[in-house]
Order: C-alpha cells, then structure tokens, then sequence
C-alpha cells in the first residue's frame, strides 16, 4: 500500500514546476498524493522565501499543517522550496512545528526521509550556504551534471498536480544579477538553462495532458542559452515549441531590460501562437534609482523598448513591476516614475513597497525611508497605474482577442492576460474549461474587459 502525502505549493509559478517535480520524486518511493490533508501521513509545504509577506505566509501555512497534524493524526510535516533553502536549521530551531527543513540537494531522496520521519526517526535540517558557489563564475563553464536544480531532472517525469488548460514550463534557474534589493540569487544559485531537447519533451508531454497554454518561467528569461554558448536560443526555441500539436499559446515571463535583444521582440511577434505579450522588469525609472538598485537604464531608454514593441504589435501588451521607497529616493525620483508610466501607458503594472531583506546591500544602505513616507508613495504610485490600467483597456474596446477559459466560467483570458497576476475577460455565457474562442472587447472594466463571442 502507498503512503500518503499532501503536497501544498506557495508562491511562485516556478515552484509549481518544483512541486511537480517533488510529486513525482515521492511516486517513486511509494508516496501518492491526496489532496485532503487530514488523510495524509505527511505534509510537505513548499515555501516561498522572496519576500516578507510570503515568509509570513508560509510560516502560517506550516503552522496550520502542524494544527491537523494534531488533530487528524500526520506523523509527519516538512517545509521545503525557497525558504527552506534559505534559512535551513535557523528555521527549524524557530519553527518546532516542522518535522524538517529540507534543502534543494536533499530532493532525490525526499519519499526515503518521509519514510524516516513517519517511521519515528529524524532527519538533519539542511545548513545554508550561497549556491552560486557551486558552479563556475563564467557561464559556458558551468557543468550542472553533477548538480541537482529543482525542475531541472531531464530522467524524471513529473506529475500535473492540477488540470488546468495552462502550466509553467520552467526553462532555467537561478540568477547571476547582483541587484541590491534581492536575495534570491543565493539561495537559487547561478543562471542554468535547461536543454532545449528537456524543454520541447516536457512541453510535447503537457500537451497530451490537456495543456494549451505554456508559460514559460525562469529568474531571468533573456538570459536563457548564455551557458550553453548560444545568447539566441531563445529565439530559436519558441519556433519548435509553437509547432507542438496541441499547444495553442505560448507566453514569455521575465524579461530583464538590459539583456533584450532586438531579435527577441521580433521573434516573439512574429512566431505563430506565441502571445505578443512582454513582461518586463523595469522596476523603476529613475536613472539613479536603477544605479543603486544595481540595475541598468531609465526612463528614456525604457520608453525605447515601448516605442520598439508597439512598432512591431501596436496591440501588444507590456506589464511591468515596480519597487518604490527604495533607499535614497527623493520626490524627484518618483515624478520620474510616475511620469514614465504615464507615458509607457502599459497594460498592467504589479507596484511593491519597499522592505528591508536580509542579505542584501539595499538592506545596509543609507537613507531609509520611513514606513509611512513609503506607504504614502505605494499609494500614489498605485492610483496612477490603476488609472492608466483603466485607460489601457478602454483602447481595446473594439479589439478582436482570444480567449482561453481555465475553468468552466464566463471569466476567460486573452492573449495578454497572463493567469493571477493580470485581469481577465468576461463574456455573456460560460465556457468549458479549455475552449479558444474569438470575442470582440465591448467594454473595460478596470484592467478587467468584457467581450462578445464571435
């Protein structure tokens, strides 16, 4: 008889391409999956470590899995994914609810250290360190073949843990930006690609489970092939993924601004079913905020890349994050912000506030800003992108789009709606989960639109 797991993934659509992963690791240790956590013998949380609300949310999660652990019987909870890489036995001294901390490395033999819990033994949390130690600076130098990298097992076939018509496809993992602000690069490591042949079989593998849209995911999207000694394989890639019988749609998440490429844009309009839908991540638009975030560029040269996408897809959609009260930034700054944005008239536009994370630079700089001046810019910053998301989509009220339903809804998305994070499309009836249909856009809702069936 199998055993018996609940798997909850947090974060994230990268660790989505993790939890599958794990699911199918545990498969192959007798471990099956159960979505009710009260019949489980163990629960394993896969955490999100980036930033300080999704910590506290994957804390709270471990903490109620303790509570049915309690109350239904589980011999066993265990957090794993980023926060787990990242803090290890500083995190399980803290949090006695976990059973375990486990570490990237210690994935292969996941189902073997369950079996040791359940079994009434222990097992050692994993001890943090910078992963980027662990391959070579230079990126064609790397060999990864004796590394593990979550999602990267080209000999594993992972499990779809839901049936939606979309799925994140991972194509690398890790980072070798230094931003100032960040911390994943430590505990995700250096930038590997994964090979082409792994990517085209997994999603060729997708779409004989129903899949119609890949998104495809990874820390830095633009620096894809640099370390397999081809900066264009990118380009190259979304041509054979398009011609896979069953995918409809294809969409490109995390475009880092300074590594695009002319030919990227271009190949991204011009090559069938890939949604002309760019995610960029600008992050601000002040040139000396960019310095001190370790970033490159501004508001002129920013606003080039908008020009360059709407000469080749006057429709296409460009979303973009941004940080604001980052140390050092002065009202000026943020007229610049708020002016580019105006003037970049993007689709979407995911606004954070700035918060302190440990192991950064930004963290040890000078001129903090206080938590309400902070709060107050959030706010701004917010009612501006929220009146040009409105404006954005009343200029597509006569467009023709298409739509995908994840569910079986009246609530679809188009071509430049990516799932959870952009609006959506309403349309008179419900739709079947999975259906394309064409619509004409009659009304904008916010950053939400609705639309006629054609």
């Amino acid at each position: 008889m199998t055993k018996k797991v609940h798997l909850v993934t947090l974060g994230c659509s990268r660790n989505e391409t993790d939890s599958a992963e794990l699911a199918s690791i545990l498969a192959a240790s007798d471990w099956s999956l159960t979505d009710r956590p009260e019949d489980a013998e163990a629960i394993v949380v896969n955490t999100c470590g980036f930033i300080d609300s999704a910590k506290k949310d994957s804390i709270d999660t471990i903490l109620v899995a303790h509570d049915v652990r309690v109350k239904h019987g589980a011999k066993a909870v265990v957090a794993v994914g980023c926060m787990a890489e990242r803090y290890g036995k500083e995190l399980k001294s803290e949090l006695q609810e976990a059973d375990a901390v486990i570490g990237f490395d210690q994935y292969p033999k996941l189902g073997a250290l369950l079996d040791t819990l359940i079994a009434g033994g222990s097992v050692d949390s994993h001890t943090p360190f910078d992963r980027r130690s662990l391959l070579a600076k230079t990126p064609t130098l790397r060999d990864p073949a004796n590394l593990f990298v979550p999602g990267h097992s080209s000999d594993v076939v992972r499990v779809r843990l839901d049936s939606k018509p979309y799925a994140p496809l991972k194509i690398a993992s890790g980072c070798d930006r230094r931003c100032t602000f960040c911390a994943i690069p430590r505990f995700r490591g250096a930038y590997v690609s994964r090979k082409p042949v792994d990517v085209i079989a997994e999603a060729a593998w997708l779409a004989t489970q129903g899949v119609k849209e890949l998104l495809l995911v990874s820390e830095n999207s633009t620096s894809y092939g640099k370390d397999l000694g081809e900066v264009r394989l990118l380009e190259l890639l979304l041509p054979a993924l398009s011609e896979i019988e069953g995918i409809e749609r294809i969409r490109l998440s995390y475009l880092q601004p300074a590594e695009v490429r002319p030919g990227l844009f271009e190949a991204i309009v011009n090559t069938p079913k890939v949604a002309n839908y760019f995610d960029l991540s600008f992050q601000h638009a002040s040139g000396d905020v960019l310095r001190r975030m370790r970033r490159f560029g501004d508001a002129m040269s920013f606003l080039d890349l908008v020009t360059r996408i709407r000469g080749l897809d006057s429709q296409a959609a460009i979303r973009s994050n941004v940080i604001v009260g980052f140390p050092g930034e002065t009202e000026s700054d943020i007229e610049i912000l708020l002016d580019f944005i105006q003037e970049a008239n993007m689709d979407t536009i995911g606004v954070f506030p700035y918060s302190n994370e440990e192991d950064t630079e930004a963290a040890l700089m000078g001129m903090q800003l206080s938590q309400s001046e902070i709060a107050q810019r959030f706010a701004s910053v917010s009612r501006m992108v929220e009146e040009i998301s409105q404006q954005r989509s009343e200029e597509r009220v006569g467009e023709v789009v298409e739509v995908l339903f994840d569910a079986h809804s009246d609530e679809g998305r188009s071509q430049y709606q990516a799932p959870d994070i952009d609006g959506i499309t309403r349309v008179d009836r419900p739709m079947p989960a999975g259906t394309l249909i064409q619509a004409r856009v009659v009304e904008a809702l916010g950053v939400d639109v609705r639309a006629e069936i054609l």
